[in-house]
């Protein structure tokens, strides 16, 4: 690592000494070791304790925090990840520790810090780090101002993430001669590519979108041909607004609130825009972000440092650049100069760059030609030089040092931004300007001159004062290069950084919502039809594979045992559906419990997890006890469930070798599953002494977490909900029930009644766990990633509860779980494959993913499959609970006869 000066290898000593003290002084913890060397996800406690300066800390229960960045002055800035809460109460030397402590971290995330003196700050979780954010907007070698700006911020995002790309707005048809990172382009007047713009994104798998908002940048009236990107995309947005209208007409305003709403952050440049936006355009005010426009870390040197470089050294030069138009006011500059050169005879006045594209269209060279023929007939023409060309960054800085005043004379007051301005307080220019809106923020605290709109005298007594009073100008230029450091690149990509984490954090917690898919409404009353395409597709000589792209099955993912333990289980209950004919069921138990029984590794009494594609190896020599668990429960509803003379037998012995190994299991959820795996089990072989022993310890073991656990708020077996959580309640539902123990039929209602309810949206809708987070008592629960395996095992535990209880309740329960699956969800979006019976992995905040893995598809066959025999049991029963789909599945009786 390289170091640029001697205060940055001063702030890393300093941080090492701290972090030192902080974990020495730190009161004993059990299992402690530096945060640098834990693993994602761990957590451990760390009791709140005094650091040696008097401040004191406090860590509890949190995930692994870690930092990118750390500011050892009064205002911190730290940026990490964890899983809770943390209150620092302290002074500056406890925060610096604490940044010490970030800063030898690893860095997998984002977090905020704000510390002030003496107070109790908390520190708020923002979720995990953004590697890969697309840009859209204009792009170089497009000559505009937006254009310049998108690449200068995705240059400074690309040094603080893992990857950037680009998607650029054209305004011809043939496009620019573009270069990486641009990976997909957009021509503005054509609708639909706004949308396969999105599409392409949505399967490119980028963590964050950043729009770079002008009207005039995107087709449709008022430029509302990006709503149709925004409304097609799945991907976290951030719009930064370069206009803010105080006073749009009807479309302008419907267009930005539009494109506010559909944004999950938004960014301004100034605080008359942040104002702007709440009051005029009714945006919440803790949905922005003020982020200052980037410049370049100028140097702070004398202006003749440059100005060889255009042949006008020793001669004070004033300048404006940027695109040129008639809105610019130049021509009042050009006014001022008669006066200006009677005090400075050799006064420069430098006019950079080209005019906008737009009026090259409209009326081509006529302003800039209007301009030289006035400072002809002023007679100034040879003190104002003309750089007709888009000048690059390098040329323009040039352009900038060489600059004794810069001048931003613009004639309209609506303006709530400004490159150029930025650029130049930045580089510590003394500035003249007219005031309009940006300028009066920028330029307050006398770091620039005001003058009024339209008048050209005001601008040469304000250049004559500045010129004539060198304290003055410096004094100025001070003030504004100091007020500029904040907005170096650098500073402001990890500005973007933190308002991009947020949205992804505001995302996997508020999803957008799609529209409302009325078809799910009319799906409701009857199930889809048992498709195995998929599931056989997947399926190949050894077994079942893990993972799919798409549809497509991948090799190098292998085989799981938990996968092909879902499939034998899922298998078996197509014997008793009848919908499948009976060698064709057999062929897939076959190969299934086959897989097993190679799984399982009589030296160890372990089931294997990990096998290469075609058999190859086993990566692991055991599985977690999770594995081994389902295992035996797929095994055990093998012989409660099949009549076939080799399966039941085979299934029957293998059980039997694999149970012994469970009396010592500490996963309640291995537990769980060996309890459903015995009570399948015990329907045949019901004299079995060890099943009979080893579910009475098993169930123990389960009602004594729950004791330990629940409480009134909290009826459940451990601190934290994870996943496959209603198989717990399950498990003691049907074992409470066999062994006609009362307490523990009682948890399982109890808790399973809880778990329903936390998993119920405002709207009634089944919503799950997430798995990116999951929930802990006391803390936010994570609403995604939203797994299929959790409704799979809401649906069993519910039919089970109904089934023990007679309750209809249970059964509704069961039913709106399963109709996750078909579309009454968070998006309105089904997570099944209707042609072939596959199912995607995971429900994110923006969508699906696409892909058909095996356990994806597996909980949605064995849920459709559980649904479809307990309506098979209502309608043999003849019991009195109304069921939408009673004819249909009457029809599928009498077609299919059990």
């Amino acid at each position: 690592m390289f170091y640029r000066d001697s205060q940055q290898i001063r702030h890393v000593f300093i941080v090492t000494i701290y972090w030192h003290l902080l974990y020495i002084s730190a009161p004993p913890c059990p299992n402690r070791r530096p945060w640098a060397t834990r693993s994602i996800g761990e957590r451990t406690t760390y009791p709140t304790g005094m650091l040696s300066d008097g401040g004191t800390y406090g860590v509890f229960k949190t995930r692994v925090a870690c930092a990118r960045r750390s500011d050892l002055t009064g205002k911190t800035t730290s940026h990490f990840a964890c899983g809770n809460i943390y209150y620092i109460r302290g002074t500056k030397s406890s925060r610096m520790a604490l940044d010490a402590v970030l800063y030898c971290s690893a860095d997998i995330g984002h977090m905020s810090v704000g510390v002030k003196d003496d107070c109790e700050v908390p520190i708020v979780m923002l979720g995990k780090r953004v590697n890969q954010v697309a840009f859209v907007g204009t792009y170089l070698p497009r000559q505009c101002g937006i254009a310049t700006f998108t690449a200068d911020l995705c240059g400074a995002i690309g040094d603080v993430t893992s990857g950037c790309m680009v998607i650029p707005t054209n305004d011809q048809e043939e496009g620019y001669d573009y270069h990486a990172p641009v990976r997909f382009t957009i021509f503005e007047p054509d609708l639909s590519s706004y949308r396969r713009a999105a599409e392409f994104l949505n399967i490119n798998h980028v963590d964050v979108v950043s729009l770079q908002h002008e009207y005039g940048i995107f087709g449709g009236e008022a430029g509302s041909h990006v709503l149709a990107f925004l409304q097609a995309l799945r991907t976290p947005v951030v719009t930064t607004f370069h206009t803010v209208l105080h006073d749009p007409k009807p479309e302008y305003h419907r267009v930005l609130q539009e494109v506010a709403s559909l944004s999950d952050r938004v960014v301004v440049l100034s605080r008359r825009a942040q104002t702007f936006l709440h009051d005029v355009y009714g945006v919440p005010e803790d949905k922005v972000d003020l982020i200052p426009h980037g410049i370049p870390d100028f140097p702070f040197v004398d202006p003749n440092f440059y100005k060889d470089q255009f042949g006008v050294e020793g001669r004070p030069v004033m300048s404006t650049f940027g695109l040129l138009s008639p809105s610019k006011g130049i021509e009042h500059v050009i006014r001022a100069l008669p006066e200006i050169k009677k005090a400075f005879p050799n006064i420069v006045y430098l006019i950079v760059g080209v005019t906008h594209p737009y009026w090259i269209r409209e009326e081509g060279e006529a302003y800039r030609l209007g301009l030289q023929r006035e400072a002809r007939e002023l007679g100034v023409e040879d003190n104002v030089i003309f750089h007709n060309r888009f000048v690059e960054a390098e040329e323009l800085v040039a352009v900038i040092g060489a600059s004794d005043i810069f001048i931003t004379p613009y004639l309209n007051e609506e303006q709530v931004s400004s490159g150029t301005l930025s650029w130049a307080v930045g580089a510590g220019k003394t500035v003249i300007s007219t005031p309009y809106w940006y300028a009066q923020e920028l330029l307050a605290e006398e770091r620039g001159m005001l003058v009024p709109f339209g008048e050209h005298a005001p601008i040469a007594q304000s250049v004559i004062r500045v010129l004539n009073d060198n304290t003055m100008r410096h004094e100025m230029r001070k003030r504004a290069y100091m007020f500029g450091r904040n907005m170096t690149w650098p500073n402001v990509a990890h500005m973007y950084v933190d308002s991009f984490t947020r949205a992804v954090a505001r995302g996997a917690q508020s999803p957008r919502m799609l529209t409302e898919d009325k078809g799910t409404e009319r799906r409701r009353g009857e199930l889809p039809l048992l498709r195995l395409q998929h599931l056989k597709r997947m399926t190949d000589s050894t077994g079942l594979l893990h993972h799919a792209s798409y549809t497509v099955p991948q090799y190098d993912h292998g085989y799981l045992t938990d996968d092909n333990a879902r499939a034998l289980a899922f298998t078996m209950k197509l014997f008793e559906l009848g919908e499948l004919p009976n060698e064709e069921a057999e062929e897939l138990v076959m190969r299934y419990l086959a897989f097993l029984d190679y799984a399982f590794d009589r030296a160890t009494s372990c089931f294997r997890q990990n096998l290469t594609y075609g058999g190859g190896r086993w990566i692991e020599k055991s599985g977690a006890e999770d594995t081994h668990g389902r295992a035996l429960w797929a095994l055990g509803t093998a012989v409660g469930h099949c009549d076939n003379r080799a399966i039941r037998p085979m299934a029957g012995e293998l059980f039997g070798q694999a149970l012994t190994a469970t009396r010592d299991f500490s996963s309640i959820r291995a537990c769980a599953f060996t309890l459903l795996g015995i009570d399948e089990y015990l329907k045949w072989f019901l004299g079995d002494v060890t099943a009979h022993e080893i579910r009475h310890t098993l169930s123990a073991q389960l009602t004594k977490h729950y004791r330990e656990a629940a409480t009134d708020d909290w009826p459940w077996f451990e601190e934290s909900l994870t996943y496959a959580n209603a198989r717990l309640s399950h498990a003691m539902i049907v074992t409470g029930r066999s062994l006609g123990d009362e307490e523990m039929t009682d948890i399982g209602f109890k808790s399973l009644e809880w778990l329903c309810g936390i998993q119920q949206s405002e709207s009634g809708h089944f919503v799950p766990i997430g798995s990116n987070g999951y929930y802990t008592r006391g803390q936010e629960r994570a609403r995604f990633d939203q797994q299929p395996i959790e409704a799979c095992a809401t649906v069993a535990a519910c039919l089970a509860a109904s089934e023990a209880s007679g309750e209809k309740t249970w059964y509704a329960e069961a039913e709106r779980a399963f109709e996750w699956f078909l579309g009454r969800n968070d998006l309105q979006t089904p997570i099944y494959d209707p042609r072939t019976g596959g199912c995607y992995d995971t429900l994110h905040p923006r969508g699906i993913n696409a892909n058909q893995g095996a356990e994806a598809t597996l909980s949605y066959l064995l849920a459709l499959a559980d649904m479809r025999l307990a309506d098979k049991a209502i309608i043999l029963k003849r019991g009195e609970i109304s069921v939408q789909r009673i004819k249909h599945l009457k029809g599928i009786l009498t077609e299919h006869p059990a």
